[in-house]
């Protein structure tokens, strides 16, 4: 059994719950069958596993290193990179006459998934070099794309997105990085970016910075951010005015070089607008989104591997017998026959399955959006948050339990969990902190469009408790659901009801627990939409297929009745509006 993935699961999650096949009745797709979509994907799964996985633990211990000016990485990193776009990965997403193989995106990030999980650091190389291909698509002058665009998908050139500053961090409205105009009409870029991702290494001929700066004279704050294209190495073959500072040293990721870097040290790096004057931070949003859909798939696949290396020894472990067996001498029995590690196998389940629906799903909704379908980009844009931060929280809790089913193993370098519990803390910050993603959500996702996002959403979820209660083995979820969606719509109409008269302040005060409290009832939703699937598919199954489609059922009993109840106080204490931490003193913390 794969301890990365299980492909059995990722078909029936895009196949039979999603039905990506219905995307090839668009022209961009047309011609493609589910026989495509799987031969890439069993591609995906061999490179993932042959190449990328072996150097997991390796790259975690060997991290990159700043030896004289030049970073030095584990020369096998470059030779899996290689295979990854040897393969043709890096252009699974892009339209075919841009060079791309034209898939659906919700495919795409299935192929993406089987990278996250067998090698999150080499991934953090290509996820952000596809998206700024994509924000170049998008926004790029038609120079741009064809200068740009071909050798980030052949795999030549790599990229960045540098945001951050040391002073400023999330608050884009303080960066201080400065682009001033030259007669020729490029930039000069002058100013220090911090976190950046990918910033410098030799795992590419050239690496294509994406550069938040202030045009002098702009608008202040967020409405004076310009977009620039600031490469390391110019047309020219010469080094561009960018300078590594240095390397942060993380916790996790540790095979994906974060970089402090300075421009303009020597007369101002050479940059070339992207998009609009004063109008950068929309451009960069087109790459953030999707890169909030990448964290949360990366998160997702880190508790989803996490939950199978935890499966995998605690039906190999033995130890301890069940309480009803009174001889001392009978042997130990493995620890998954105990109730508690049961309980705890299950919980990961329910996090990792339901995080990579959520997010599987989520990319489901790019692809309707693109074919214009209006109340599912609605539904992204209110979806996205909640892709991005429920993953990073609930898929890092599946990796704790991972380590508590290991025990004092656990703890160890002999086993990959606590790696990968290391890796994806990172999560939380990655693209948006969890209490970003939540003020987002509330103060933003939830008005926009008078709503149509949440109204969308209310009436998916009435549809599928509406399906499910027609059969008695799943009518109890369709209650719960329905149930929980209701008192979802009430504590949000609580709020903003009260909004006014309470104050921005206190209105986003929880926003973070009411981010949590929607995800869980969204993914409740997607576990009864698989558990419609599994059902339906159980009469006639046996062997395995019975096996894992029981499972489906199970984990969304389990979800329903452990899981999705919690909603109950945290919809008590936002409908209260309860002050206690807006209110704490800071003196008294």
């Amino acid at each position: 059994m794969s301890t990365i993935l299980r492909p059995r699961d990722l078909a029936f999650m895009l196949h039979d719950v999603i039905g990506v096949e219905r995307f090839a009745n668009h022209p961009a797709h047309a011609g493609q069958t589910r026989a495509d979509y799987d031969q890439i994907l069993d591609l995906a799964e061999g490179v993932a596993t042959r190449e990328w996985a072996p150097l997991a633990a390796r790259l975690d211990v060997e991290e990159p290193a700043f030896e004289n000016g030049r970073v030095r990485i584990i020369p096998e990193a470059k030779a899996a990179l290689d295979a990854y776009w040897a393969a043709g990965f890096q252009t699974a997403g892009f339209a075919e006459e841009l060079g791309g193989m034209g898939l659906p995106f919700t495919v795409a990030q299935g192929v993406s998934a089987w990278f996250n999980a067998a090698n999150v650091s080499l991934n953090g190389y290509a996820m952000l070099s596809v998206g700024v291909g994509a924000m170049l698509a998008a926004h790029g002058s038609e120079s741009q794309i064809a200068e740009y665009l071909p050798p980030i998908l052949e795999g030549r050139w790599t990229g960045t997105m540098c945001l951050s500053e040391p002073q400023a961090g999330s608050g884009l409205a303080d960066i201080r990085t400065r682009a001033e105009e030259q007669p020729d009409g490029t930039y000069r870029l002058f100013g220090s970016k911090m976190w950046i991702s990918g910033g410098e290494h030799e795992l590419s001929e050239n690496i294509v910075h994406m550069v938040l700066a202030k045009i002098p004279g702009g608008p202040a704050g967020v409405k004076g951010i310009s977009l620039f294209i600031v490469p390391k190495i110019l047309a020219d073959g010469t080094r561009n005015d960018i300078r590594l500072i240095g390397l942060n040293h993380k916790m996790g990721f540790r095979g994906t070089t974060n970089c402090a870097l300075n421009f303009g040290d020597e007369g101002g790096a050479v940059g070339w607008l992207v998009g609009e004057k004063h109008n950068g931070l929309a451009c960069m949003f087109h790459m953030m989104n999707e890169a909030r859909i990448g964290v949360g798939l990366g998160a997702a696949c880190l508790g989803y591997t996490g939950y199978l290396h935890a499966l995998e020894y605690a039906k190999e472990r033995k130890q301890g017998r069940a309480p009803d067996m009174k001889d001392p001498t009978s042997p130990p029995v493995p620890i998954i026959g105990h109730a508690d590690v049961k309980r705890m196998l299950l919980q990961m389940k329910s996090y990792a399955e339901g995080a990579l629906m959520l997010v599987l799903y989520g990319a489901s909704l790019v692809d309707e959006a693109r074919l214009g379908d209006e109340g599912a980009a609605a539904l992204l844009d209110l979806m996205t948050p909640i892709m991005k931060s429920w993953p990073s929280e609930y898929g890092l809790r599946a990796n704790e339990i991972a380590i508590q089913v290991f025990g004092g193993a656990g703890y160890t370098r002999d086993y990959p969990v606590e790696r990968l519990y290391r890796d994806n803390r990172l999560n939380h910050i990655h693209e948006g902190t969890r209490g970003i993603q939540g003020m987002d959500l509330l103060g933003r996702k939830i008005p926009q469009g008078g709503g149509a996002g949440l109204h969308r959403l209310a009436a998916a979820i009435e549809a599928t408790a509406g399906e499910a209660a027609m059969r008695p083995g799943l009518s109890e979820l369709a209650e719960s659901l329905r149930y929980a969606a209701a008192r979802a719509m009430k504590t949000t109409e609580t709020m903003t009801g009260a909004a006014h008269a309470a104050g921005p302040a206190a209105y986003l005060a929880n926003a973070t627990i009411y981010l949590d409290m929607l995800g869980h009832v969204a993914v409740a939703w997607l576990w009864l939409k698989q558990a419609l699937v599994a059902e339906a598919a159980l009469e006639g199954a046996s062997g395995e297929e019975r096996a894992f489609l029981s499972g489906k059922l199970t984990a969304a009993r389990y979800f329903h009745r452990y899981e999705l109840p919690a909603i109950g106080p945290a919809c008590d204490l936002l409908e209260a509006m309860d002050r206690t931490c807006l209110d704490a003193a800071p003196e008294s913390l």
